[in-house]
Order: C-alpha cells, then structure tokens, then sequence
C-alpha cells in the first residue's frame, strides 16, 4: 500500500502548521483521547513529555512523509516502547479519533476541512499499519 500523492501533499502543507501549534494539537489530544477513551490513561503512565515528544514525532513524519527511509530508526523505538507499554492494535483507532478532533479544535475546521482530514485519516492508517506490524512481531519474539 502507499499513499496518494494528494495525501502526501496536504499532510507536507501542513509542516508549518504543526511546527507552530504541534503541542498544542497533542495536548489537546490527550485530554479528548483520556476523556473519550480512559482506559488509555494507563498506557501513559510512565511517559514523560509526552504532548512533546508526540508533537516532534507527528511533525517529522509530515515533513517526511513521502521519505519514510528518514523514519525508520524512529519507528523502530516508536514500535519498542508501544510493546514496553502494552500498546495494541485496537489502541490505534482511539488515537486517531482524538487525534483529528484534536487538529480541528486547534488549527480550525477551515483548515483542517474534511479534505485534509481525509488526508490525516490516510496517513495515520498508513503509519499505523506498519507500527501494527512492527509491534506484531516484537510481541511475537516475546512469546
């Protein structure tokens, strides 16, 4: 699977966006996905710096989207913790769901229409899909 070349573009339009209110959508992220989802709350317990670390992580994956190569060690120790914390596949949706609400209550519904968060939509599933596996695999090593 790849991602259409519309999809790459309107989540790269969106680069300076998140390098200016990134932390702003991931902390308002985590306060829909703990308040819609609690049972996510316990995934984070250790996590520092989270809104942080996550507002870097969604902005170098927009910046890099249509260079995945760029990513791979940072999917890799993505992929590790998510295995270290108990993170499943059935978490993904959850955080998506916060994710795009999150975007459209800081950066406006004009911005993020429902163009781009088809765009998003995509991209996430795309990134989830190879965490997905990724995770599959080290949880299977741990059997």
């Amino acid at each position: 699977m790849s991602l259409s070349p519309n999809t790459i573009d309107l989540v790269k339009s969106c680069v300076p966006l998140l390098q200016a209110e990134g932390e702003a959508v991931t902390t308002r992220m985590y306060e829909i996905l703990f308040s819609k989802y609690p049972e996510t709350q316990a995934l984070f317990e250790r996590a520092e710096n989270q809104p942080s670390k996550l507002a870097a992580a969604v902005g170098a994956y927009a910046a890099n989207i249509d260079k995945l190569d760029n990513l791979g060690g940072a999917v890799e120790k993505m992929a590790t913790s998510h295995v270290k914390t108990h993170v499943e596949a059935k978490h993904y949706p959850m955080v998506a769901d916060a994710l795009l609400n999150a975007m459209v209550d800081v950066l406006g519904s004009d911005v993020i229409n429902a163009e781009m968060q088809a765009a998003w939509a995509e991209a996430y599933q795309f990134l989830a899909d190879i965490l997905i596996a990724r995770e599959a695999e080290l949880y299977a090593e741990q059997a």
